[in-house]
């Protein structure tokens, strides 16, 4: 290429630097460990990594968790297993304990750890730190005005932009004068107690418990791994530790709607009375929904009801098979119930029931029975009989609320020779074919319980609330600086200028304005 410039011409420095060619740059590990600690720790990784948080914890709203409905694990296997397999491979059950959910719960706190420190040293500097210097032009502020005034009008400026709250710093022209550092406080609080947050779920969450037991009128439960229908500890929870109490459950009431013609029979409150013996002693109390009984580092929450008949189921040789309340799932809202009883020991033949409990029955024009309201006024049981085998020697855990007819002949129902039997409360009803009878002796309510114990959760409440606070006081508090800049001819410029949106600057230095013509030192 020709060159047009003279032949003793010499380079400036920036034209040699540009016409060297880059030099590759090579980070090395530790520049490459340093790159990613900067993306990790800034605080658009922290939004986004917040916001795969929530969307994470989606799945444990849709699909049942072991942890605290381990029966619809259950159910989703049965239903459909491939499916479940597939679900579970994925951790969708087990969400919150998850690898990927950990992931993310990890990466986040190292990420807040990473934004909140840095920024915390460097707002410490700047609350002591001197006010910024006067800029020269203060026209080009956001709020600017001018007025008479001196050197001497500068002191009283001062005095009161410090009883504005106002950090001043006194020059020999000016007052430089700014506000709001609490803005960014209450940001890092949030921050901080975000944190805390985090910590409190996880360390709560390891060492806590939750366990589920069914407890029928009368019945008594001991505060032992034993007496768990299921149990779900923390990862780090010792169950030596578990609070020494027993509670039994004396009564279960359900208040129904009965004024409001169009939500009669909704149930609009319920009780569950017990008695709790511990180190106190024994004492009376009462659980509702929302509304647990609260024991030392343990909580006992009300989740479900049903009804309990009492039934006794005698063999072929007139010999009681089985006998105690049954516990019926509700099928609809007016409580019609489905129980499964089982009698292994029955001869000549084992048996097995399945029964539709109707608390207020009704028949319906095809000859099938409905309950109407959910309260037992006129009760009726409805049972299909089952005999043979019920597959509870083969060794495989199976569900007290299924019976597996695979291996059973149906002497008594809808696909037998024989009709359902049907039994009020008092009656005795012999099953087909000599194999024994089913008698209703009674009805009692049953209450579902989560006994949960969570040493986070004051913790958790403690830093949500301040959280809470920091966040409002980012949001409330403006962040300001003002100047008052003595200039020749006998005249003072005011200026001030807002981080963000400050609807209110011309105000202030209007306010101040005219405290100055006043000659007025106040608030």
């Amino acid at each position: 290429m020709t060159s047009y410039r003279p032949s003793d011409y010499e380079r400036t420095r920036e034209e040699r630097e540009f016409e060297t060619p880059p030099k590759q740059t090579n980070f090395g590990l530790v520049g490459w460990s340093r790159w990613i600690w900067r993306q990790l720790t800034s605080m658009k990784t922290a939004l986004v990594l917040l916001l795969l948080l929530a969307i994470a914890s989606v799945p444990g709203s849709v699909y049942p968790q072991r942890s605290a409905d381990p029966n619809g694990v259950r159910l989703q296997f049965e239903e459909n297993p491939e499916l479940a397999e597939l679900l579970d491979t994925l951790q969708l059950f087990d969400v919150y304990t998850s690898v990927w959910f950990s992931a993310i719960y990890i990466l986040l706190f190292i990420s807040l750890i990473g934004c909140v420190v840095p920024r915390t040293q460097v707002h410490w500097r700047a609350m002591r730190a001197r006010p910024v210097k006067t800029p020269i032009n203060l026209k080009k502020m956001s709020a600017y005005s001018t007025q008479p005034g001196n050197k001497e009008t500068l002191s009283e400026a001062a005095e009161i932009l410090k009883k504005q709250g106002y950090r001043v710093d006194l020059r020999e022209d000016s007052v430089s004068a700014e506000k709001g550092y609490l803005r960014e406080t209450g940001n890092l609080i949030f921050h901080y107690a975000l944190i805390a947050v985090l910590i409190a779920v996880g360390v709560g969450g390891g060492n806590s418990y939750i366990g589920q037991r069914v407890l029928v009128e009368g019945d008594m439960f001991v505060n032992n791994l034993a007496s768990y229908d299921s149990f779900s500890p923390g990862t780090f929870y010792d169950p030596d530790n578990l609070y020494p109490f027993s509670m039994r459950l004396d009564d279960f009431e359900v208040t129904y709607d009965l004024r409001n013609p169009a939500n009669l029979g909704t149930p609009v409150d319920f009780k569950a009375s017990v008695t709790v013996f511990d180190e106190n002693g024994e004492n009376a109390g009462q659980v509702k929904v929302n509304e647990p009984l609260e024991l030392p580092g343990t909580g006992i929450y009300l989740m479900g009801n049903g009804f309990a008949p009492v039934i006794t189921v005698r063999d072929g040789d007139g010999r009681v098979a089985f006998s105690g309340p049954v516990v019926f799932l509700p099928q609809d809202g007016n409580m019609t119930s489905l129980g499964v009883i089982k009698a292994p020991d029955a001869n000549p033949e084992q048996i097995g029931l399945i029964s539709f409990f109707y608390p207020t029955a009704d028949q319906l024009p095809s000859g099938a029975y409905t309950s109407i309201y959910p309260d037992p006024f006129d009760p009726l049981l409805t049972v299909n009989a089952y005999i043979g085998d019920l597959g509870l020697d083969d060794g495989v855990p199976r569900n007290v609320y299924a019976l597996d007819v695979s291996e059973m002949t149906e002497v008594a129902g809808r696909n037998a020779d024989n009709p359902g039997l049907e039994l009020r409360p008092g009656d005795r009803v012999d099953i087909p074919g000599g194999y024994g009878s089913v008698s209703f002796d009674g009805l009692t309510r049953y209450a579902a319980f989560d006994i949960a114990h969570n040493p986070g959760g004051f913790w958790i409440l403690v830093s949500s609330l301040v959280a809470l606070a920091g966040l409002i006081a980012s949001l409330l508090i403006p962040r300001r600086r003002v100047w008052v800049k003595a200039v020749e001819d006998e005249k003072i410029e005011i200026a001030a200028l807002a981080r963000g949106d400050d609807p209110r600057l011309e105000d202030v230095i209007a306010d101040l304005g005219k405290k100055l013509q006043g000659g007025k030192v106040g608030n």
